[in-house]
Parts: structure tokens; C-alpha cells; sequence
């Protein structure tokens, strides 16, 4: 059996449970391709599957390859693969959403789309699931329209910092919470206006915006209610997911997004990229096997973009 370097958990814990070790190479399937993986990221939902808190939806067995993002080189394909070939270089997010700190990963064809042509490996690692997560947010379940105003709560994040620039290519009016030290980066994306939430309650100065993009929960969300005008939406990305019951009393529909790979989104934000309108934002870059550390960094929660693991 052929093997590969991989950082897999054997139980659910704190990041001493990472272990970067040998493991089996895997091989692709009908329809799958078998990617050598330059480069992955770390996302709030790797270090909370790690912590055991998606058990009751992503309880995968033992022992667990975590990582959703992936950029790097087709390395072989399965039966029917007819979009791609060997040597050609992609990114992407699979639907199980793990398997990527590795460096081999087996993905369907379907998962991915040909990395930007204007990004390294490491940047391009840190688009999919951001990107898509606040594409999906935005345009498939907010709906969100020229001219209309979002406030996006954790706006310097991974993915904050896209819906801010894909908001703008919508031609909507921005609002973003921060803290002080990110309001001159989120103004050079494109953001309208930035709340301080460490000194600011963003509900004495915001009303009757259309869409709130909630990416922190808790009482964060539940101030947002009332600052939406009545028919517009709160979209979040946090679990437990609001209802249209929890928006009723003020006439404001509440949507939850888990997001879903999409080669169709990954091409239009390769476009984006390449042509100047959507810039990838990489905090840190850290080796595969310092995979610990990039996980405590991510739980920190001040992160300005992405975390990236360098696999290659």
C-alpha cells in the first residue's frame, strides 16, 4: 500500500489530537480525480469537527483526515472523468468536506474547477470555501440586489472579507462589524461603513438594512432582528440555523447556509480573480505539520482572511 504524509485525528479533542503521520494514499474512483495537494486551509468547521461538535451530523469514523479546501495538480483520473486531465491545476472544496490535509487527496470532478490563473497554490487554496460560502449566502438564499444595504457581522474574516467584496459586485451598499484594527483594510474592500462591536452596539446606529449576513451567533444574531427592515432576510452561517419563526415578530425572514461544493461558482470566482474584482486574503501560512498551531490560531477568532496549510 502506497502512503502519503496526512495530520488525521483518532479522537475527538483539543488540537493535541492532530497527528501528522503516514497514511494510506488513496485512489480515485469513477468520475474522481486524484489531486497532489500543494496547499490547504484551516476553517472554523475543521477545528469544530475536530472538537467533536458536529458529531450529531459529521460523525465520520476513525481515524479523520480533516480539511475542506484544496489547490494543486491532477495527479490521475478515475473512469469517465471527461472535464479534466493529468497535470492540470485545480481547486475546490469536496462535498464530504474532509480529506485535504493530506497530500493526496481524492475528489469528484464535479467538487472542483481549474484554479485562477492569476493565483499561486496557497491563495488559491484559500478561496472555496469563503468564497462560496458567501456567494451562496449572498446571492442564492439572501438574494441580495443592487442598490439594497447587508450588514455582515465578523467582517474580517475568511469569509466576511469575500461577501464584503462580493457585495460590492453587486453594486450594494456595505456595512461590516470589526474591530478598530481592520476598518482600514475592510474600507480597502470596498466597505461603505465599519462598526467598532468592541465599542459600538451596531443596533443604535444601523436600521432597515435588507440583508444581515451573520457569521458569529449567539446574541450577535439576536440584536440583528430588529435592525432589519421589515421583508428582509438574516442569513446565517452559524448553527443552530434561525427560522422564519425567530424573525416574525419583527416580519424578517431567518435562513440558515451550509454550503455546498459548486464548480459553476468556482469558475465565476476564478473570473472575478483574474480579472481584478475579488482578491484572496491570506493571514498566515504555516507547513502541514504545524497543523496544531493553525488550528489554535483559527480558535482565536482574530484572524484577518484565511489561515493556509502548505502541503508542498
Amino acid at each position: 500500500m502506497e502512503t502519503m504524509k496526512a495530520a488525521r485525528i483518532h479522537s475527538y479533542g483539543e488540537s493535541d489530537v492532530l497527528v501528522y503521520e503516514d497514511a494510506p494514499r488513496p485512489n480515485p474512483n469513477a468520475g474522481e480525480l486524484l489531486v497532489r495537494v500543494y496547499a490547504t486551509t484551516v476553517n472554523p468547521i475543521d477545528w469544530k469537527l475536530r472538537a467533536g461538535y458536529m458529531r450529531s451530523f459529521m460523525d465520520f469514523p476513525m481515524p479523520i483526515t480533516l480539511g475542506c479546501d484544496l489547490a494543486g495538480i491532477v495527479e490521475s483520473v478515475g473512469t469517465g472523468v471527461t472535464k479534466f486531465k493529468v497535470g492540470d491545476a485545480i481547486y475546490g472544496m469536496p462535498q464530504a468536506e474532509i480529506g485535504m490535509y493530506a497530500e493526496y487527496a481524492v475528489v469528484s470532478e464535479s467538487d472542483v474547477a481549474a484554479k485562477p490563473n492569476s493565483l499561486d497554490f496557497i491563495a488559491a487554496a484559500s478561496v472555496p470555501v469563503a468564497a462560496l460560502t458567501a456567494w451562496q449566502s449572498l446571492f442564492e438564499v439572501g438574494n441580495l440586489a443592487p442598490g439594497q444595504t447587508v450588514l455582515i457581522h465578523g467582517a474580517a474574516g475568511g469569509v466576511g472579507s469575500m461577501a464584503v467584496q462580493l457585495a460590492k459586485t453587486k453594486g450594494s451598499q456595505v456595512i461590516g462589524t470589526a474591530s478598530a484594527n481592520n476598518h482600514e483594510f475592510l474600507r480597502g474592500l470596498g466597505a461603505d461603513e465599519v462598526i467598532d462591536y468592541k465599542t459600538t452596539r451596531f443596533e443604535d446606529v444601523v436600521k432597515d438594512v435588507d440583508i444581515v449576513l451573520d457569521l458569529i451567533g449567539g446574541e450577535t444574531r439576536e440584536r440583528s432582528w430588529q435592525v432589519i427592515k421589515k421583508g428582509g432576510s438574516l442569513v446565517s452561517t452559524v448553527p443552530p440555523f434561525p427560522s422564519d419563526k425567530d424573525g416574525a415578530n419583527y416580519s424578517v425572514y431567518g435562513k440558515g447556509i451550509a454550503v455546498q461544493p459548486n464548480a459553476e461558482q468556482l469558475k465565476a470566482i476564478a473570473t472575478l480573480i483574474d480579472t481584478g474584482k475579488l482578491k484572496p486574503l491570506v493571514d498566515k501560512v504555516l507547513p502541514l505539520s504545524q497543523v496544531r498551531q493553525a488550528h489554535e490560531l483559527s480558535q482565536s477568532g482574530h484572524v484577518r482572511g484565511k489561515i493556509a496549510l502548505q502541503v508542498r
